[in-house]
C-alpha cells in the first residue's frame, strides 16, 4: 500500500513543480480551461505539447489551471501565450489582451450544443423545447465561466421562461466542470443540469453513463464555442511568422487519437469575429461588462 501511495504523491508533486522548474524564457507555454477531470486534461494536452514542440522547433509546455478564471488570468499575465478557451473565456481573454487572436476551432465548434439532462425520477421526457415542468426543480450549471455549461444554458432559460435561473429553480448550483455535472444529475444530487454535448457523447460512448438514471431532455440550437487563442505579441518573442506557423500546426493536427481526446474531428480556421454573438449574449445577460 505504501509504494503506490508514494508513487501517487511523487506524480502529484511533479505536476505541481513542473511549471516552475521546466519553464524558461524560451519556452512557449499554453493552458486550457478545466472543463473535464484533470487526469484527462493532462493526458490530452501533453500530447498537444509534444506535437507543437516538433512542429514549431521550440520547447512547448502545458500548464494546468484550476478554474476558467485562472486560465484567463494566466493568459492576461503572460504566464501562458496560448490557450484552449471556451467561447466566453476566449472573449474575456481577448478583451484583456488587445491584439490577441482566435486561430483555430474544432470542426464541431462552429455549431456547438448544450444538452439539458434530467434524472429519471423527475419524469421529464425529451422534447423540442424546455418544458415548464423544470420550474421548481434543482438545477446545476457547470463552471460559472463556461460557455456551454453556463452562458448559453442561462440564455436559453431566460429566453424560454423570461426569468433568471434563480427564479425558475428551487436551487441553482455550479458543479465546476461538465463531467461533474453529469455525475451530480446521474446521482440525483441535482434533478436537472446542463453540459457540453461532446462530453455527454464521449462519456456515453465510453460506457460511463447510467442511462437508467439520467437522460437528455433538450438540445440547444448551435452556437460558436471552443477555440485556440494566442497572444498578439508572440512574434516579438519567438520570431517573425511564429503566429502563422502556430496556426498552421494547429490546423494540420490530424492524429486520430489526439483529436478523439478533445473530442474533435479536425481543427479549422477561426477568427475573433466568429465569437461576436457570444460577446453579445454575455453582455445582454450581464456576465460580460
Amino acid at each position: 500500500m505504501l509504494i503506490p501511495l508514494l508513487r501517487r504523491l511523487l506524480l502529484s508533486l511533479s505536476l505541481v513543480l513542473a511549471p516552475v522548474s521546466m519553464v524558461t524564457a524560451d519556452t512557449f507555454v499554453f493552458t486550457a480551461i478545466p472543463d473535464e477531470d484533470e487526469t484527462k486534461l493532462i493526458e490530452r494536452f501533453q500530447g498537444v505539447a509534444d506535437y507543437l514542440s516538433q512542429q514549431l522547433s521550440v520547447d512547448v509546455r502545458y500548464i494546468p489551471v484550476k478554474s476558467y478564471a485562472a486560465a484567463v488570468s494566466a493568459f492576461r499575465n503572460d504566464q501562458v501565450q496560448l490557450a484552449w478557451f471556451g467561447g466566453l473565456s476566449g472573449v474575456q481573454a481577448r478583451r484583456l489582451v488587445p491584439g490577441s487572436l482566435a486561430l483555430a476551432q474544432g470542426e464541431e465548434d462552429q455549431a456547438f450544443e448544450t444538452y439539458f439532462i434530467a434524472h429519471r425520477s423527475t419524469g421529464i421526457e425529451p422534447g423540442t423545447e424546455l418544458p415548464q415542468s423544470l420550474r421548481g426543480r434543482t438545477f446545476t450549471f457547470g463552471s460559472k465561466g463556461s460557455t456551454s455549461g453556463r452562458l448559453m444554458p442561462e440564455f436559453f432559460l431566460r429566453e424560454q421562461f423570461g426569468e433568471a435561473p434563480e427564479s425558475i429553480f428551487s436551487r441553482v448550483g455550479f458543479s465546476g466542470n461538465h463531467t461533474r455535472t453529469l455525475r451530480l444529475v446521474e446521482a440525483g444530487t441535482f434533478e436537472v443540469g446542463a453540459l457540453n454535448f461532446k462530453v455527454w457523447e464521449k462519456e456515453l460512448a465510453d460506457g460511463n453513463v447510467d442511462t437508467s438514471q439520467v437522460q437528455v431532455i433538450w438540445k440547444t440550437p448551435g452556437y460558436p464555442d471552443y477555440q485556440w487563442t494566442v497572444r498578439g505579441d508572440v512574434d516579438e518573442r519567438f520570431g517573425t511568422g511564429f503566429t502563422d506557423r502556430l496556426r498552421t500546426a494547429l490546423l494540420n493536427l490530424d492524429d486520430p487519437a489526439l483529436l478523439a481526446s478533445f473530442p474533435r474531428s479536425a481543427f479549422i480556421p477561426a477568427s475573433n469575429a466568429d465569437y461576436e454573438s457570444i460577446r453579445a449574449v454575455a453582455e445582454a445577460i450581464g456576465i460580460l461588462e
